[in-house]
């Protein structure tokens, strides 16, 4: 057994699927160390996991991207929080090592100064992504832009085109940023997003086809593992079970951004249907808030045994929320209003398991539209869901990351490095 140290970017919807990729290693007698959001303490470790929070100094770094004009705006500005946070990390993982001395350490896609002194050190090393990471594959558009697959000759100029808009927005104010922390900590330079992430000895990654595009050049390095949703997530409380209406849940962004409006509007275009709307808002309920007689709002609830019940899902296109709904064989309908969730709004539209909805169109009538719409596509959202299951899920991602303890103790016994 080994003592597995993850370190997590300070975010809800990244906290919850590495969970549960935690405690199935804790389950087959690891000692899991975790460093999260502070908020995210006491639900560590009710889960029998060691959290501790990360310096509240990176928790502080924050980024207002609800104000970005565009999905550009928006990656240039979370390119700004990952650098800012790169240099704070470094210092705070080593703090990490030197309390826990693990034998493995587990971290988050956006923990790039984590990432960095991983891959100047002597510890193995594994990287988390609760997203599609920012890899290059042939046939398929960079991620950020959200935009469709298109093949043949078109489809290779406007890919190209768009390589190299992202290069201007991502690659090129990062990467002299994170060559600097990387410096500091001995390790070599890297010449695109793309190079850097490609240094980890091992990615494992939420989601699975059909929901995530074919990737046949992304390497015996990375691997997706399914939705990291689990089995259960809370008992199902009296007001639910009291419920005989289908279930909507309708959910948004745990990090501030605009789209309380999605809330607002779902209430409104669903008050005189056949349905009970369930809406969370854990960013913080609206004041205002007009809730009718179909509908019960809550802050955070465990959505599992609401998904239970539902006949769809209206998100905001955070990939855990979505991804938990497919999971259940749930449909969903998908109204993007930034950082990736243009990339995951239209990943459902081209698997046919739900619909998509710009943020810029949001208005009662059209979601309603969309919703009804999404309800007769769970045959869609079922295959999807058995994509998941076909990845081998948590189980799998704790296997890859014991063989990679197992390499890392031959090579000790062989008196190599790593």
């Amino acid at each position: 057994m080994a003592a597995i140290l993850a370190y997590g970017s300070p975010a809800l919807g990244h906290l919850l699927p590495v969970s549960t990729l935690l405690r199935e290693l804790a389950g087959r007698g690891h000692e899991v160390h975790l460093r999260t959001l502070a908020a995210g303490v006491v639900a560590g470790q009710r889960q029998g996991l060691h959290t501790r929070p990360v310096d509240p100094g990176i928790e502080a770094i924050t980024s207002p991207d609800w104000t970005a004009r565009s999905v550009f705006g928006v990656l240039g500005m979370t390119i700004d929080v990952l650098c800012r946070r790169a240099e704070l990390e470094v210092d705070d993982l080593a703090r990490a090592v030197d309390e826990v001395a693990p034998d493995l350490l587990l971290l988050d896609a956006n923990c790039w100064g984590a990432m960095s002194a991983a891959d100047a050190g002597d510890l193995p090393w594994v990287v988390f992504s609760p997203f599609t990471p920012f890899l290059r594959s042939r046939g398929v558009p960079p991620v950020g832009p959200g935009m469709r697959p298109m093949s043949g000759p078109i489809g290779f100029l406007r890919d190209r085109i768009l390589r190299s808009v992202v290069w201007q927005v991502m690659d090129r104010p990062m990467l002299p940023r994170i060559n600097a922390v990387r410096a500091r900590v001995g390790a070599p330079p890297v010449f695109s997003v793309d190079g850097f992430l490609r240094r980890a000895p091992l990615m494992l990654v939420v989601g699975g086809e059909p929901l995530e595009y074919p990737h046949p050049d992304w390497g015996s390095r990375v691997h997706l593992i399914g939705a990291c949703a689990g089995q259960s997530d809370g008992d199902v409380p009296d007001w639910l079970a009291a419920i005989e209406d289908p279930v909507v849940l309708v959910t948004t962004s745990s990090i501030r951004q605009a789209d309380s409006e999605l809330g607002r509007v779902a209430l409104r275009a669903l008050a005189d249907d056949p349905v009970h709307v369930v809406a969370t808002f854990p960013a913080g309920v609206p004041s205002d808030l007009v809730i009718p007689p179909n509908a019960t709002v809550r802050q955070y609830v465990p959505h599992g045994p609401i998904l239970d019940r539902a006949v769809c899902a209206v998100t905001h296109g955070g990939m855990g929320a979505t991804v938990r709904a497919l999971d259940r064989g749930v449909p969903v309908c998908v109204v993007p209003f930034g950082r990736d969730q243009p990339e995951v709004a239209m990943r459902v539209e081209v698997a046919g398991c739900g619909t998509r909805l710009p943020a810029s169109r949001l208005t009662p009538r059209r979601l309603r539209t969309k919703v009804l719409e999404a309800m007769t596509m769970a045959s869609g959202a079922r295959r999807v869901a058995a994509g998941f299951a076909a990845t081998g899920g948590v189980a799998r991602g704790a296997d890859l990351i014991e063989r990679e303890l197992v390499c890392a103790r031959n090579v000790d016994l062989d008196g190599g490095t790593r």
